[in-house]
């Protein structure tokens, strides 16, 4: 009987997914197609799709559906017979009532409406360079995150009820404590780095044709796996993923007209994305079993082809000759070259292309900051030049306008504060599951160098993706690691490579 009323439950929980995936469909189209005459309704359609997915998710038929199987109030789960993915499921499809049932329709309808209009002011803002433009807009979304908080009933600080949406059961002090032991040991190591001898990527720069890009960028895609009849890549302000079903898994890129590395490295980041939501189970589609955990288990899997691999210098061995077959400027290149250019270690303005040793400072930025507008000690006005002093104390370095600046990523346009901390993470989830994959294939490195990455697919998929939300993140770090989640790991990583690199 139990198995009966799960499945009741599954098919009415279909219906609030397949919505969201429209959703996400329109939200795609807003960042690559969509014109910008079109701003005003699509958000109204998107604030009226918000709230038809609130109220499926919070209605009395999936109420009723679910307090069959779990105890509400307390999750005691009261369907003994099912299986344990199942009964996981039940206190992730809890966890989501108690949190989304916090919410009003009408707040989740609002936010979505402002979302959809904060986007389209912060591109053409970022584009300006006119914050002052931005600045309306996000003070609304602050308090718009405020205000959620509130609902959610946080209990030590407001932030953590954000965060624990995109990473659940993480909190502002764990982070804080975490990510202060990340900087103690990579401020010392980016110094010892700035007083070696340099490493020279200028073989690696030049002029690289927009549409001879996007013909590698296909290319990669199709060498690592991903299944362009399910997925497609397209361009966009600022690079992201959007999936809607396992079927349908999205990515977009970004072409810096002088720099190929930095589109392969977008490339390869977003491509991890969606060969996470390819490799969810269709057959759970609708249920938290066909979902991903949280975003910073999504982000390992990003950064586990973005630079455990795209950094290798296996990869580079592959994928180097394909490079030099379309651009001319690449054919004096070694593999030495690309390996030690694409691994340079320099301070820079923009997050999405900063080296893997200064990528953690430009995020703890952003954690401390979103993290002091939240709790009211920075005002949205007063960013722009907190934003500065931190890129100065942080790296040395200030950006020359708000553009690189405060400006440059979309996420706090689209109310995602609480989600930056999850890139880090994803760092840290991403080092210690690459210990346990490089301990079973040791020869990982000799297969990847001559293209053969169906293996290292088939891990991912067989440790992290099948399982959709059957863990939280920390369980299935012990789950496939057999240890608890530690950023030891990833300190261990960064220092060993790049002491090598740099013969510190």
């Amino acid at each position: 009987m139990s198995d009966k009323d799960y499945q009741k439950l599954q098919t009415i929980s279909t219906q609030a997914r397949t919505l969201y995936g429209i959703s996400s469909q329109l939200q795609w189209d807003q960042e690559t197609y969509m014109p910008s005459g079109a701003a005003s309704i699509r958000g109204e359609q998107l604030k009226l799709l918000a709230g038809l997915i609130h109220k499926e998710k919070t209605g009395a038929k999936f109420a009723k559906a679910l307090a069959k199987l779990i105890d509400i109030p307390s999750g005691n789960v009261l369907a003994h017979d099912l299986g344990a993915p199942q009964k996981a499921a039940l206190r992730e499809w809890r966890r989501d009532f108690v949190r989304d049932t916090a919410l009003p329709t009408k707040f989740v309808k609002d936010l979505a409406k402002l979302s959809s209009q904060a986007q389209l002011v912060w591109r053409d803002a970022k584009k300006d360079n006119a914050f002052n433009r931005f600045a309306p807009y996000l003070e609304k979304m602050v308090a718009m995150n405020r205000k959620a908080a509130d609902y959610l009933k946080a209990k030590d600080h407001p932030y953590d009820a954000l965060l624990d949406y995109y990473e659940p059961e993480a909190t502002a002090r764990e982070i804080g404590t975490l990510f202060g032991k990340l900087r103690e040991a990579i401020v010392p190591l980016l110094k010892k780095i700035k007083d070696a001898p340099q490493i020279d990527d200028k073989p690696l720069h030049g002029e690289f044709s927009a549409e001879l890009q996007m013909k590698v960028g296909q290319k990669l895609l199709e060498k690592i796996g991903y299944d362009m009849s399910k997925g497609r890549l397209d361009l966009s302000a600022h690079p992201f993923s959007s999936a809607s079903h396992p079927d349908d898994s999205r990515i977009t890129t970004r072409i810096s007209p002088d720099s190929l590395v930095n589109n392969i490295s977008t490339i390869l980041h977003e491509a991890g994305h969606g060969l996470y939501e390819m490799g969810l189970p269709a057959k759970e589609y609708g249920s938290p079993l066909g979902e991903a955990i949280s975003l910073g288990v999504h982000e390992s899997q990003s950064r586990w082809w973005e630079t455990r691999i795209g950094h290798s210098k296996a990869f580079w061995t592959y994928f180097l000759p394909i490079i030099q077959n379309e651009f001319g400027q690449y054919k004096q290149v070694s593999v030495d070259q690309a390996f030690r250019g694409v691994n340079k270690v320099t301070p820079s303005f923009i997050r999405v292309e900063a080296d893997e040793v200064t990528y953690p400072l430009h995020v703890i930025l952003r954690f401390e900051l979103e993290k002091a507008m939240i709790e009211g000690s920075l005002k949205v006005r007063e960013l722009p030049e907190a934003w500065n002093s931190k890129m100065k104390d942080f790296l040395g370095i200030i950006p020359p306008d708000n553009r690189r600046g405060c400006l440059q990523d979309v996420h706090w346009s689209m109310g995602l504060m609480g989600y930056f901390p999850t890139y880090v993470l994803g760092n840290m989830y991403a080092a210690q599951f690459f210990q346990k994959f490089a301990a079973q294939h040791p020869d990982w490195e000799t297969r990847i160098s001559t293209g053969d990455f169906q293996f290292m697919k088939e891990w991912l998929l067989q440790n992290v993706h099948r399982y959709g939300r059957q863990f939280t993140p920390h369980e299935l770090i012990q789950h496939v690691v057999g240890k608890p989640f530690s950023a030891e790991p990833y300190i261990q990583y960064l220092t060993n490579k790049y002491t090598d690199l740099y013969k510190i």
